[in-house]
């Protein structure tokens, strides 16, 4: 059985690595890769080391007594400068595998594939349980050539989220409340504040932040890009961190909190419908732009091809009839994608129509 935690280690966890001819594989890991001697013994024939370095702690020893075979293992080591892409994989005497990667590799965007996505809630399979306790829903099952992520999110029971302080390495990312509020905070923003339903933010590249508290029933809309990113633990950073900075620059990008509350619906040209924008593109410097339309005097509405990476809209509520290749009725939480180059329209909007619509490039 395994023991009753808490468990109280008493000294720094070592990753084993069988080593049956010391003195090689010790001057490959110390001259060759850096590592420092922390033990080793015995005096007179040295057999088991323990190593430092670059944050990993190792311990070179025989195989085992009864001669079961062990992995050599492999190690992924980050590098200012790993070299040429043939020479990034070593091979220590005992041959344990060692990776050199970029300490802090460039952003790689996938190719897009456009297509037509639709995705309806009602056909959804359940939500599936990701970081932190959160629910997902993919409403771009195929990332569209993995450019793009969008992810309907759910906390149903709400209270305290276990989330830590963190950070992704992205070139766009936005959540847009729908349901209820989450207590969020960010690096250089102030306070915590409640992100209310009809908000959004716009998290720009590798800004710091933190998800506190929800609200039973709440539901969000994250999309991102590109669709496979890292998100990483900043252990070392305390939020909110006392300043107030609105035009601190991320990567080209600003923090921007959007308030449903204090923005006003304005005609939507002479369309017979209404928007509510965001301030997206100003913030992303034109990487992204972000509206909710809904009807005001008609309730059908005719939009021209466009000719960006993404067009991705999102019913927050109400029902409407989706035509592009035929009518495909909507309703709540259903979500489409319309690629470059095609017209495409709405209509028997109901009057509690809000539609959602993200677009890259903004502006």
């Amino acid at each position: 059985m395994p023991p009753s935690p808490p468990l109280r280690p008493t000294g720094p966890a070592e990753v084993v690595l069988p080593c049956d001819d010391l003195a090689p594989t010790l001057a490959f890991f110390v001259d060759v890769l850096g590592f420092r001697v922390e033990t080793i013994f015995p005096a007179e024939e040295p057999s088991v080391a323990s190593l430092s370095g670059h944050g990993l702690r190792l311990r070179l020893a025989p195989e085992a007594a009864d001669g079961a075979p062990r992995d050599p293992g492999r190690i992924r080591l980050a590098c200012d400068d790993p070299g040429p892409e043939a020479d990034r994989i070593l091979t220590a005497p005992n041959g344990t595998v060692i990776t050199l990667v970029p300490t802090d590799p460039p952003l790689a965007l996938p190719p897009l594939v456009p297509g037509f996505v639709l995705t309806r809630r009602r056909d959804a399979p359940q939500m599936g349980e990701g970081r932190a306790g959160m629910l997902y829903r993919d409403l771009i099952p195929d990332r569209q050539g993995g450019r793009f992520i969008a992810s309907h999110i759910a906390i149903p029971e709400g209270g305290p989220v276990s989330d830590w302080v963190h950070f992704h390495k992205v070139r766009f990312q936005m959540i847009f409340c729908r349901t209820g509020w989450v207590k969020v905070v960010y690096e250089d923003q102030g306070e915590p504040f409640l992100l209310r339903a009809g908000d959004c933010v716009v998290q720009p590249p590798q800004i710091r932040h933190r998800v506190l508290e929800a609200s039973p029933g709440l539901e969000v809309v994250e999309i991102g890009c590109p669709a496979l990113h890292e998100t990483l633990a900043d252990h070392g950073m305390t939020l909110p961190t006392g300043r107030t900075l609105p035009d601190r620059i991320f990567d080209g990008q600003r923090f921007l909190r959007h308030v449903a509350a204090d923005t006003p619906w304005t005609p939507l040209d002479d369309t017979g419908f209404a928007q509510q924008a965001t301030g997206m593109a100003k913030a992303t410097a034109g990487v992204a732009d972000a509206r909710v339309i809904r009807p005001e005097t008609r309730s059908a509405i005719t939009f021209p091809p466009h000719g960006g990476e993404l067009l991705f809209n999102f019913v927050l509520e109400g029902e409407v009839v989706l035509q592009r290749g035929g009518d495909h009725a909507l309703e709540a939480c259903d979500a489409f994608v319309i690629p470059a180059g095609e017209a495409w329209g709405l209509r028997d909007g109901s009057a509690g129509l809000r539609l959602l619509q993200v677009r890259l490039p903004g502006g």
